[in-house]
């Protein structure tokens, strides 16, 4: 396959990390993002060059292209972390020259070469082989959503209290891991912002539905904790949201945090908690939980794929955007509740 020089993105204006951080929603895609043309880049020995058929964007997203992610902007080069497509091209890696011609799953943040493109390079590693039966909405969201809904799902399901709390609740990943926990007889109590997502989680398998702009939220959490015992609280948000849901918690809480949807300073109300009460805070990434258990991302990966092959998951989808539009419409599209964004070069 001859392929072309030069090809479109959407390309990161800033370098590295920022110094003033800001709220997670994408108010705009200029002070961030520019379209370009850029040269095709070639795959190194171990990774896969993949002609992108469709990008999802995550909050990870968005967090990254305003310097606020784990992981340094490279000015000029195209972003997003995950997308599904063909491999025309790889590395002499044995591994990676296997991948040839399939349409796989991707990740793009060890090679820092995103989605948001034409073309992407992914390390071999971080591409998955699908079966027909995937859509290509589901494998573009493939990696980050599903994955970790299977990894914090484990850390619910050894902890061994079938109650639990999620903050977000109305997002895709919440979403699988209210499914997940309807399978396995748990009981999810989530937070959401709007009145009208609370029959829709329910109806999924939600045990108790919260909305935190209620008047009487703290009260009613209160009464639910003493009801339910959540020890396992995952949290995208941070902020006083998630400082008042960990100040509920009884004995022996974990507050696991992935995310900070909410810029707001997050604070420990009472301390004393941490030596009294044995509670505790910790953080979840992905990519580290794909490097430390290394002998669960097989049965995870073969797993998710049965699960949208089979229609107990789906991914919601509020729009997908063409390339050349992306600029004028992400924003809007992302502000838009319950599903997810793509993009589609």
């Amino acid at each position: 396959m001859t392929l072309p020089s030069q090809m479109r993105g959407l390309l990161l204006v800033g370098d590295g990390y920022t110094k003033t951080p800001s709220a997670a929603a994408l108010e705009a895609m200029e002070p961030y993002l520019e379209p370009g043309s850029i040269a095709v880049p070639e795959p190194g020995p171990t990774q896969a060059l993949i002609k992108v058929s469709l990008a999802s964007i995550n909050p990870s997203d968005i967090a990254f292209i305003k310097g606020q992610y784990g992981q340094p902007r490279v000015k000029g080069r195209p972003a997003g972390f995950e997308g599904v497509g063909m491999v025309v091209a790889t590395g002499d890696d044995p591994y990676a020259k296997s991948l040839a011609g399939k349409r796989v799953a991707f990740a793009t943040g060890m090679s820092n070469w995103g989605a948001w493109a034409d073309y992407a390079v992914a390390e071999a590693a971080s591409c998955i082989p699908l079966i027909d039966t995937v859509r290509d909405e589901d494998g573009a969201a493939m990696i980050v959503n599903p994955l970790t809904a299977l990894a914090m799902f484990d850390i619910v399901e050894l902890e061994g209290e079938k109650a639990f709390i999620m903050t977000a609740g109305a997002s895709q990943l919440c979403k699988l891991i209210i499914g997940l926990a309807k399978e396995a007889g748990f009981r999810p109590i989530v937070t959401v912002r709007r009145d009208e997502q609370i029959p829709l989680l329910k109806n999924l398998g939600a045990a108790h539905v919260l909305n935190e702009k209620a008047a009487d939220f703290e009260a009613v959490l209160r009464e639910t904790v003493k009801a339910e015992q959540p020890r396992i609280f995952l949290d995208a948000v941070t902020g006083p949201l998630a400082s008042t849901i960990f100040n509920a918690l009884p004995k022996r809480a974990r507050w696991v945090v992935y995310g900070r949807l909410d810029a707001e300073p997050t604070v420990i109300r009472e301390p004393g908690q941490l030596i009294f009460q044995h509670k505790r805070v910790e953080g979840f990434w992905l990519a580290e939980w794909m490097r430390q258990f290394r002998d669960r991302l097989g049965p995870a990966v073969l797993e998710a794929q049965k699960r949208f092959s089979d229609g107990r998951w789906s991914t919601d989808v509020t729009a997908v955007v063409p390339l050349d539009e992306a600029m004028a419409r992400l924003p809007g599209e992302l502000a838009k509740p319950n599903g997810k964004v793509f993009i589609r070069p």
